[in-house]
């Protein structure tokens, strides 16, 4: 009985080190971006919103927030489009090559991002698109559709056969039985994976590096910044899409509770 409660310390002691390892820099940033001096060190020397307003002042950082949202909006939804029928299709028929399509799909996930993007520029080439935000859209969306396929799938096979049926039974049309059998079951799966997406496309750099022309995402010029050295104005939009983050976590799962 001892050794089983000092194992649970330890393991509860082990989990609140890697909690703290994870988010103590995370609020050290949130600190220093309202540090009142440019050197980021301790002893602070005040208080000041003076990085936030640099921040909303900074046309090039803003254009490349902007870019940032755009390309993780429109992958997002492109995922949602390919996915959810994707899903569907890997949970209902029986094909020819299921299980190669279903890899194939899966596949992305396990390849590294620089990986993909020298893949997807060399195809670009190949096709004769041009480098641009909706090239970086198009790749995202297929390093990131695995992620709903999966999340879906997972939810449809648990999702129960006969109510589909039931609703047939009924006379319901196909689409009928999707809005109001199956999607309500999927709803969360969709939501979850849809946030997963947005998240990772967003902050994204390898196949933005190789797939971008002109245009600059957020962490393309937070990482140019960086070379430059840290600023309390990199400190302050960090803090903002943790709060940001934070905002859109709590938003869905409140709109799931409520959902259910």
């Amino acid at each position: 009985m001892h050794k089983l409660i000092w194992w649970q310390k330890s393991l509860v002691g082990v989990a609140v080190g890697t909690l703290l390892f994870l988010y103590v820099p995370v609020a050290i940033l949130i600190l220093f971006s309202f540090n009142d001096s440019p050197v980021t060190s301790f002893p602070l020397s005040g208080f000041t919103w003076g990085w936030y307003q640099k921040v909303f002042a900074n046309q090039d950082l803003l254009k490349a927030l902007k870019n940032s949202l755009i390309v993780a909006l429109s992958a997002t939804a492109l995922t949602i489009v390919i996915g959810v029928p994707a899903a569907l299709a890997l949970d209902r028929y029986p094909f020819v090559g299921k299980q190669l399509f279903k890899n194939t799909i899966l596949l992305p996930l396990s390849l590294p991002g620089i990986v993909t993007g020298i893949a997807m520029l060399n195809f670009y080439k190949q096709i004769g698109l041009p480098q641009s935000l909706g090239a970086v859209v198009i790749g995202h969306a297929t390093a990131l559709v695995g992620i709903v396929v999966g999340q879906v799938l997972a939810r449809l096979e648990k999702v129960n056969r006969n109510l589909s049926e039931a609703s047939s039974d009924l006379g319901a049309t196909g689409i009928e039985t999707f809005f109001y059998v199956t999607l309500p079951n999927i709803r969360s799966a969709i939501i979850g994976s849809a946030l997963l997406c947005f998240t990772l496309s967003f902050d994204e750099i390898p196949v933005t590096y190789f797939l971008t022309g002109r245009d600059v995402t957020l962490p393309m010029y937070i990482y140019s910044t960086l070379r430059r050295g840290i600023t309390p104005e990199i400190n302050a939009i960090g803090a903002l899409i943790v709060v940001a983050s934070l905002a859109l976590i709590l938003s869905s799962v409140s709109m799931l509770r409520q959902k259910q």
